[in-house]
């Protein structure tokens, strides 16, 4: 199964694509950041997001995709713009035809870690090693992507386990 992780906003969308084979290792296929110009318009950039993630949606064909869930803090706006590249994510996996799913910072941290108050160097230092990589992805953005990829393939693992258990 091939899943693409989403890390969101605006001005950088990190993206990873992450390959699980069938003897349950993980491999990266491909992960890098969108980038916006500042001083656009918010239209123009949320259009430009939406373009470009498309454009990679289709060179892959992932099976299935994540975003990672809005963590509210105290600045609104960035909390607003997240927002906005969310919809803008969510949109081009939907159009796409894939399922989406939705993971809190906690669950991507406990999925990848082990450990949901994990730091940022802990978590791509666990990508890096997880999916191995000589090297932590970078930029910052594109590691925390790959990071909610592996976080949906793990969950969408136990999903199946459970619902075999359960048949």
């Amino acid at each position: 199964m091939l899943a693409i992780g989403i890390d969101p906003g605006t001005a950088t969308t990190g993206y990873g694509l992450v390959r699980e084979i069938e003897d349950g290792s993980l491999i990266a296929v491909g992960y890098g950041v969108i980038t916006t110009p500042p001083r656009t318009p918010d239209a123009e950039r949320l259009s430009q997001l939406y373009q470009e993630l498309k454009a990679i949606i289709q060179l892959h064909r992932p099976d299935s995709g994540a975003v990672e869930k809005l963590f509210f803090q105290r600045n609104v706006k960035t909390a607003i713009t997240v927002a906005q590249g969310r919809g803008v994510a969510m949109l081009a996996l939907a159009q796409a035809g894939l399922t989406v799913a939705e993971y809190t910072p906690l669950e991507i941290k406990q999925a990848v870690a082990g450990y949901g108050g994990a730091d940022k160097y802990q978590m791509q230092h666990m990508v890096r090693a997880l999916l191995g990589l000589d090297e932590i992805p970078k930029p910052d953005d594109a590691a925390d992507a790959l990071a909610v990829a592996i976080c949906h393939l793990h969950s969408v693992r136990m999903q199946a386990l459970y619902v075999k258990r359960e048949a």
